[in-house]
């Protein structure tokens, strides 16, 4: 990025005229498709939270299992809304931003992290920071992969017509 540019969302393209036009005018639709997945995936996340709930020195599942599932589903949905559909405008926002913005929840994950160590279960809590770092980074890996295996795409690299 080069310092006299302001850093700009791959997403749009000021110099298109439509999306100019649509930037001006779908910030309403915009803003309630985040909100409406906001409070879906909020509300799955409150209900495995209380349905699995655990004390500050046991390893926390319920958040762990929440932010790996959800980091899976964002690796199947990044490959079907990048590579497979052509999705729209509010898919990505809805589902991506909304629904698996607010299921996930890093912030809860830290603040656990925190407690753990804070009631003195430390190896538990640097178990949980560590694995759920690894865990959720080979989620979305094994989202794409499996997105990719389930849709017949095959990720190319290097030269044209090379595969894998």
């Amino acid at each position: 990025m080069r310092p006299d540019r302001p850093p700009t969302d791959p997403d749009v393209d000021l110099r298109v005229p439509g999306q100019r036009a649509e930037l001006r005018q779908g910030t309403a639709s915009l803003l309630a498709a985040v909100a409406a997945g906001g409070i879906v995936g909020g509300l799955a996340r409150h209900g495995l939270s209380v349905a699995w709930p655990n004390p500050p020195q046991e390893f926390p599942w319920a958040i762990f299992a929440v932010n790996v599932s959800g980091c899976l589903l964002i690796g199947v949905l990044m490959v079907l809304v990048t590579e497979v559909w052509q999705a729209h405008r509010l898919v990505r926002p809805f589902l991506g931003t909304g629904v698996l913005g607010g299921y996930t929840t890093f912030s809860t994950y830290a603040v656990q992290v925190q407690q753990a160590v804070a009631v003195g279960a430390v190896r538990t809590g640097m178990l949980y920071l560590a694995g759920t770092l690894v865990a959720a980074l080979a989620a979305v890996w094994a989202g794409m992969t499996l997105a990719r295996l389930a849709t017949g795409r095959r990720r190319h690299h290097g030269r044209p017509g090379s595969a894998g």
